[in-house]
């Protein structure tokens, strides 16, 4: 049973996309002033090698993780039916999870090291 496609007004999209925007720089600024904030407490207190690699590995990730975000609702945003966006929904839910083990492993490992070096 094929179900008819769904329009979203043209004025509630375009609102819905500015809200999006302002959310995605807002966010972008948080990730710049916590770079920075890491960096200068980095530098400030002599951190460990190996703890510097893990901060800024989940950092990293944290913010792939957003980016991915972002992405995943733009392609919801021009989905054509509801079949389109459960299919979407279950590829971004596929892909998150496998993502999030691959981080996870990631960061495991780093801390290792670092538990190794210190």
């Amino acid at each position: 049973m094929k179900t008819s496609g769904f329009e979203i007004p043209a004025e509630m999209k375009a609102l819905a996309e500015q809200g999006i925007e302002a959310t995605r720089q807002a966010f972008q600024g948080y990730l710049n002033a916590t770079e920075k904030a890491l960096g200068a407490l980095e530098s400030s207190t002599g951190v460990h090698a190996g703890t510097r690699e893990v901060s800024r590995k989940a950092m990293g990730f944290a913010q792939e993780n957003v980016i991915d975000s972002f992405a995943f609702i733009d392609k919801l945003m021009r989905a054509r039916d509801v079949e389109e966006v459960v299919r979407l929904q279950t590829e971004f839910a596929q892909a998150q999870g496998q993502k999030l083990a691959t981080q996870s492993k990631a960061l495991a490992e780093a801390a290792a090291r670092t538990m190794k070096v210190g």
